[in-house]
């Protein structure tokens, strides 16, 4: 068996032993004060890769809790293995799909939810997979507590273009938007936080981008869907 794939099936079977990772558990929505052993506010990063945003934030923020979620366990390994390391009690990984994110929490049970560097999915046709489409929202709506946020980080214009007409036509509340991190007289710890796709700077695009915003009690029905895939559909989204 090639080098790679035995160092695969070693972390596999760390993982199974770490404390601080959950894969595929049943039964954790309203439970996680007692997986901390706090009721401290709690804030997901999703699709988190390695985790160093997950990790990251526990450091800058100890009274406050902090779940990596991705579907790949060998990704997970490292953020959780880091935060082993660390000490960090605060720091904890959920391995399971994204789009069933809303059968691991109660409503109101989630602070603030961190989207670092998704993959953009760029084809039109591809445009439901993308991290901030109403779909994904929507199912976050279920767990997010009132006045929760949702932050977005990305190296991709077509990303950031497409979140921000999402907020324009669903009605979320904008805190924040800001069309280079990097060029701000005074950049936020949190923003500092770079993660592993981050340093690759996939896009070319030597800029990162970065939106805050907040869900509305109502995301509205089909009819707004079929505005924005119009909106796709003619290539509309605003430069």
């Amino acid at each position: 068996m090639p080098a790679m794939g035995q160092k695969k099936l070693a972390r596999f079977a760390e993982l199974e032993t770490f404390k601080n990772v959950l894969q595929f558990p049943g039964n954790t929505a309203g439970t996680w004060n007692a997986v901390f052993g706090n009721d401290h506010p709690l804030t997901l990063e999703l699709a988190c890769g390695k985790g160093e945003y997950a990790v990251g934030l526990g450091r800058l923020y100890p009274n406050r809790n902090f779940i990596g979620v991705d579907l790949k366990g060998n990704r997970i390994w490292v953020g959780a293995k880091k935060a082993l390391q660390e000490g960090l009690g605060n720091v904890a990984f959920l391995r399971t799909q994204i789009d069933k994110i809303a059968e691991y929490f109660a409503p109101g049970e989630v602070a603030e939810i961190w989207i670092t560097f998704p993959d953009p999915q760029l084809r039109l046709s591809k445009a439901k997979k993308r991290l901030t489409h109403p779909k994904f929202l929507r199912l976050y709506q279920q767990f997010l507590a009132p006045g929760g946020y949702i932050h977005l980080k990305t190296d991709s214009p077509d990303l950031y273009r497409f979140t921000k007409t999402v907020i324009s036509l669903y009605g979320c509340p904008l805190q924040q938007d800001t069309d280079d991190v990097f060029g701000q007289a005074i950049v936020p710890e949190e923003l500092q936080i770079k993660t592993h796709y981050e340093s690759l700077d996939i896009a070319g695009s030597n800029r990162i981008h970065y939106l805050c915003f907040g869900l509305p009690a109502d995301l509205g029905n089909k009819e707004k869907d079929a505005v924005l895939k119009e909106i796709l559909g003619k290539d509309e989204l605003p430069h």
